[in-house]
C-alpha cells in the first residue's frame, strides 16, 4: 500500500506544480459536506444511506452534471446515525474513558451511491474546506476513524480508497466473506459476524430439516454472490443440492424478473434460501403476490429474516413460517429512548432535518406567514403520535452494533492517548498506529457484551434462530426458536426447538423437500446420470449384502458366516448343512446300514452254526468269516459319514472306509485265487495248492491291507482331512464337510481300492466257466462287477451332488458296493444251508467238478 500513497502524493505534486509559481494545497472540485457534525478533540467519521436512491437524470455532457439529487428517505439509517451519537455522547460524559477528550463528528449521507460513498469517505479524509495550506500537501486525515457503510458492496469501494490512508471503516452490517481479506481490505473492521459463518450455519440449519433439494435466489451483488458461493460448497459437502441459484437485483428489467418467477414456478424443490437484502427482497414479494408464488419455506439470512417492513409488507402470507438467522438480541440501556428523541439530530443536522421531519411526520412545512394547510408541520409534533419504520426498534441488535464500533475507537483512543484519571495528549494518533491498537481491542460493553476483532477484523459469529409466526396483535413475530454459536464444536453449534417451529407448508410438520424419496434400509442409492447427487433411485441390495440406514450409499457385506435376511437390513447366520441322524435322509441311511451290520451278522452266525458242513468247508471258511468280518466293517464305517465333521470323524472316515474295503476285495481276492488255483490243482503233476494254503491266504489278505494302512499312514502324517466350511456352494448356508486335505493322499486310497477291486473281478471272470456244481466264482463275478459298477458311477455323481447329497452319495456307494458283495457271496449259500439241505452235502457238492480244498 505504500507506493500507491506515494504515487498519490506524486500525482498532487505534479497538480501543485502545474500552477504557475503557486506553492500551496488547494483543494480541487467542489467541497463535499457533512449531514450531520459536530466539533470535537478528535473527529470520528460516519457514511450512512439517508436516502435509499437518487434521481435519475439525461446528461448532455455539455455542462458540468449538478449535484445528485438523493429521494426516498431511509429511517433505518437515521436510526444508525442516531447509535453513533448516543455512543458518543455516552463516551463525552464519561468520567473514565477518554477523560479530558472530545469526541466530535461528520456524517455523510450516500444515497445508496457506491460512487457517493467513496467520496463522501475521501471527503473525511481530506477535509472539506476549500482552504489554502502553506506546505506540503501531506496530513493525517481529517477523522480518525469512519462508521459505516450499511452495504457490503459500498464498504469495499470505500475501504479500497482509504484503505492506503491506513484509515479504518467499521461496519456495523457488511457481512461479504470477501472482506476478511486482510491483503485487499487491510483498513477494515466490522461488528458484525462474516458471511462465511452465516453461510455454514444456513448450510447446518438446511441439513438440520432434512432439505436436500432446495432452491435459492441472492442479491446480485458482493454479499449476495460471495454469500451464496460458500452456501452451495458448504451444502454440497453436506450433500445438500441446489436444483436453481438465481440472482436478482432490483433494477433488473422484467424479462429477467420473468424468467425467476417460471424457474421458480417449474422446480420441484418446496424450499427457497434467500440470501437477500431487504429492499431487493421488497421487490421481488410485489412479483410473487402478482404471479401467486405461495406455498414455500423460505430460509432467510440476517438481512431480512427480522426486518419488521418486510414483515408488514407481507399481506399474502408469501413469507409465512420463514426460518433464518438473525443477530442475537442485545441490549443497550439508554440507546432506544435516545434514539426516539430526535433533539440531536435536530441540532447538529441542517437541511436534512427539515427534510427528515417532513417524511417522519407526513407534513410540510410553509413558507409563507399566512395560515398554513391542515398537514403543514409545525415544528412541535410529538413522535409518540405516529408510528412507523423510525419508530420501530426491531433492528436493536445492529443498533448496538454501530454503538460498538463507536466504543472500539474510544477504547483504541483511550489507550494510544495515555489515559489514566485524564488524558496525556488530546492529538489524533498516527492512522497506522490506531489501526494496529484498535484491531486489538477487547472490552466489555456497560450491559455486560464482549467485543474483540479475530485476525481477519471479525467479531464472533452468533446467530438466533428466527421464525415468522402469525401474531394477533402484528402481522408477524419474530420468535427465537434456537441458535447458532461458531465458538463451539461440532453439532453443538446448532441448537434448534421443533416443537415452537411454524412452518409454512404444514404448521406442525417439517415441510419436505428432496428430489428422491428416502432409501429404506435394504436399499441403497444410486445417482441418476445426469442428475445431481440428491436425485437418485434406490436399488436392492444383492444377496449377502444389507443396508440399516436410511439413505445408505452403499450396501455392506455380511461375514461369510452370515446372509442377508429377506429384507436386507440385517445379517443373520447362516444355516449350516451337514448330514445329521435327525434327518430323514442321514436316519434312512443310518437304518439301512445298521441292517446290513446285522445281516451280516445273522449271515457270519449262519455259518458259524454250519462251518462243518460241507458247503462253508469249501468256500474256505476262514477268509468267509474274515469277509464277513470286514463287510460288517464296512456298513459300520458308513455310519462315520453322519454327523456334524469333527477333525476326528474326517480322518476315521475316510481311513476306515480305505482299510476295510482293501480288506473286503483282500478276502474276495484271495477266494477267486482258491478257485482258481483249486482248478489247477487238479491237473496232474500239479503241485501249485501248496503256495496257495491258509497260511498264504492269511498272509496276502495282510499284505493287501498293510498297503492301504502305509498309505493312510502318510495321508494322515503330511495333510490329513479336516473339518471345513464351504461357504461357496451355497450363497446362503454353510456347508460342513470334510476337506480331503491332501488330494493325492485322497485319490491313492481310492485308487488302491479300485486296483484290487479290477484285479479280482478279472480273476473273477476267468475262474467264471471252472466246471463246478458249485462254483463261487460267478457270484464273486457278479458282485465285483456290481462294485466296480457302483464305484465308476460314484465320481460323476459325487462331483456334481451339492451340500450333504455329495456324503449321502458316497455313503449310498458304500452301502450299494457291500450288499453287492453281501448278496451275490453269501446269500445263495445261506439259501442252500437253510433251504436246501440236501444239497450240503459231500456227495452233491463234488458231482461233477473237480475235489475242493477244504
Amino acid at each position: 500500500m505504500e507506493p500507491l500513497v506515494a504515487l498519490l502524493h506524486m500525482v498532487i505534486a505534479i497538480m501543485t506544480f502545474s500552477k504557475a509559481n503557486e506553492t500551496t494545497c488547494t483543494l480541487q472540485g467542489e467541497p463535499v459536506l457533512p449531514e450531520l457534525w459536530k466539533d470535537g478533540d478528535i473527529i470520528v467519521g460516519g457514511v450512512f444511506s439517508f436516502h435509499s436512491s437518487w434521481e435519475v437524470r439525461q446528461l448532455t455532457y455539455t455542462f458540468v452534471p449538478p449535484p445528485l439529487k438523493c429521494i426516498s428517505l431511509n429511517f433505518r439509517d437515521f436510526q444508525y446515525a442516531q447509535s453513533m451519537l448516543f455512543a458518543i455522547e455516552e463516551i463525552n460524559n464519561s468520567s473514565t474513558l477518554l477523560p479530558g477528550v472530545s469526541l466530535g463528528y461528520k456524517i455523510y449521507d450516500t444515497c445508496g451511491s457506491v460512487a457517493v460513498g467513496v467520496r463522501a469517505a475521501m471527503a473525511l479524509a481530506n477535509g472539506h474546506e476549500k482552504i489554502s495550506v502553506e506546505g506540503p500537501c501531506t496530513k493525517h486525515a481529517e477523522v480518525q476513524a469512519i462508521l459505516g457503510d450499511t452495504t457490503s458492496s459500498a464498504c469495499m469501494a470505500i475501504t479500497k480508497s482509504i484503505g492506503p490512508f491506513k484509515l479504518p471503516l467499521i461496519s456495523h452490517y457488511a457481512t461479504c466473506e470477501c472482506l476478511s481479506d486482510k491483503v485487499k481490505y487491510p483498513s477494515f473492521l466490522r461488528t458484525i459476524a462474516s458471511d462465511h459463518y452465516q453461510s455454514r450455519a444456513l448450510a447446518e440449519l438446511v441439513r438440520h430439516f432434512g432439505w436436500t433439494w432446495v432452491g435459492a435466489l441472492r442479491t446480485d451483488d458482493d454479499y449476495g454472490n460471495s454469500g451464496m458461493a460458500t452456501f452451495t460448497k458448504v451444502a454440497e459437502q453436506m450433500g445438500i443440492c441446489l436444483e436453481y441459484s438465481l440472482p436478482f437485483f432490483r433494477t433488473y428489467t422484467e424479462d429477467k424478473v420473468m424468467r425467476i418467477i417460471e424457474q421458480i414456478k417449474s422446480s420441484t424443490s418446496r424450499v427457497i434460501v434467500g440470501f437477500l437484502a431487504h429492499w431487493d427482497l421488497e421487490v421481488l414479494l410485489h412479483k410473487f403476490v402478482e404471479y401467486n408464488i405461495t406455498g414455500y419455506q423460505w430460509v432467510g439470512t440476517e438481512a431480512w429474516i427480522s426486518d419488521s417492513v418486510i414483515a408488514s409488507m407481507d399481506t399474502h402470507h408469501i413469507l409465512q413460517g420463514a426460518v433464518g438467522l438473525a443477530i442475537p438480541k442485545t441490549k443497550v440501556t439508554g440507546l432506544q429512548e435516545f434514539i426516539l428523541n430526535i433533539t440531536p439530530l435536530k441540532s447538529s443536522g441542517g437541511a436534512i432535518f427539515s427534510e427528515f421531519w417532513e417524511a417522519l411526520f407526513q407534513c410540510k412545512y410553509s413558507n409563507k406567514d399566512t395560515s398554513v394547510s391542515i398537514n403543514a408541520c409545525t415544528g412541535k409534533e410529538e413522535l409518540s403520535q405516529v408510528e412507523n419504520l423510525f419508530t420501530d426498534m426491531s433492528l436493536m441488535p445492529i443498533f448496538s452494533n454501530v454503538y460498538k464500533g463507536v466504543y472500539a475507537v474510544a477504547h483504541a483512543l483511550h489507550e494510544l492517548l495515555g489515559c489514566k484519571d485524564k488524558c496525556a495528549l488530546k492529538k489524533q494518533p498516527d492512522p497506522v498506529t490506531f489501526l494496529k491498537h484498535i484491531r486489538k481491542v477487547h472490552f466489555k460493553t456497560k450491559d455486560g457484551e464482549e467485543v474483540y476483532f479475530d485476525e481477519n477484523g471479525d467479531p464472533v459469529a452468533k446467530y438466533d434462530i428466527i421464525n415468522w409466526q402469525q401474531s394477533t396483535k402484528q402481522h408477524y413475530e419474530f420468535v427465537t426458536v434456537g441458535f447458532y454459536d461458531a465458538s463451539f464444536m461440532g453439532m453443538d453449534r446448532l441448537a434448534v426447538n421443533m416443537s415452537s417451529i411454524f412452518w409454512a407448508i404444514n404448521s406442525t410438520k417439517v415441510p419436505v423437500s428432496v428430489c428422491s424419496e428416502s432409501c429404506p434400509h435394504g436399499t441403497r442409492k444410486a445417482v441418476k446420470k445426469g442428475k445431481p447427487i440428491c436425485c437418485y433411485d434406490c436399488i436392492s441390495c444383492t444377496e449377502g449384502e444389507i443396508s440399516n440406514t436410511t439413505d445408505s450409499v452403499t450396501c455392506l457385506r455380511c461375514h461369510q458366516d452370515f446372509w442377508s435376511n429377506l429384507q436386507k437390513d440385517q445379517c443373520i447366520r447362516k444355516q449350516t448343512e451337514f448330514l445329521s441322524y435327525e434327518e430323514i435322509m442321514g436316519l434312512l441311511l443310518t437304518t439301512i446300514s445298521v441292517a446290513g451290520a446285522f445281516l451280516t451278522m445273522l449271515i457270519a452266525v449262519i455259518f458259524f452254526k454250519y462251518k462243518n458242513t460241507p458247503i462253508v468247508k469249501a468256500n474256505n471258511s476262514e477268509l468267509s468269516f474274515l469277509l464277513l468280518f470286514s463287510l460288517m466293517l464296512c456298513f459300520l464305517c458308513s455310519l462315520t459319514f453322519i454327523g456334524r465333521p469333527t477333525e476326528w470323524s474326517c480322518m476315521l472316515r475316510h481311513t476306515a472306509f480305505g482299510i476295510t474295503f482293501v480288506l473286503c476285495i483282500s478276502c474276495v481276492l484271495g477266494k477267486t485265487i482258491v478257485v482258481l488255483m483249486a482248478f489247477k490243482a487238479t491237473l496232474p503233476g500239479s503241485n501249485v495248492m501248496k503256495w496257495f494254503g491258509p497260511p498264504q491266504q492269511r498272509l496276502s489278505v495282510l499284505a493287501f491291507t498293510l498297503i492301504q494302512v502305509l498309505i493312510c499312514v502318510l495321508w494322515l502324517t503330511i495333510s490329513p482331512p479336516f473339518p471345513f466350511k464351504n461357504v461357496k456352494y451355497f450363497k446362503e448356508k454353510i456347508i460342513l464337510e470334510c476337506n480331503v486335505g491332501s488330494v493325492l493322499g485322497f485319490w491313492a486310497v481310492l485308487g488302491y481300492v479300485g486296483l484290487l477291486a479290477i484285479l479280482c473281478f478279472f480273476l473273477a471272470f476267468l475262474a467264471r466257466k471252472l466246471p463246478d456244481n458249485f462254483n463261487e466264482a460267478k457270484f464273486i463275478t457278479f458282485s465285483m462287477l456290481i462294485f466296480c459298477a457302483v464305484w465308476v458311477a460314484f465320481i460323476p455323481a459325487y462331483v456334481s451332488s451339492p451340500g450333504k447329497f455329495t456324503v449321502a452319495v458316497e455313503i449310498f456307494a458304500i452301502l450299494a458296493s457291500t450288499y453287492g458283495l453281501l448278496f451275490c457271496i453269501f446269500i445263495p449259500k445261506c439259501y442252500v444251508i437253510l433251504l436246501k439241505p440236501d444239497k450240503n452235502s459231500k456227495k452233491h457238492l463234488i458231482g461233477k467238478g473237480p475235489p475242493r480244498v477244504l
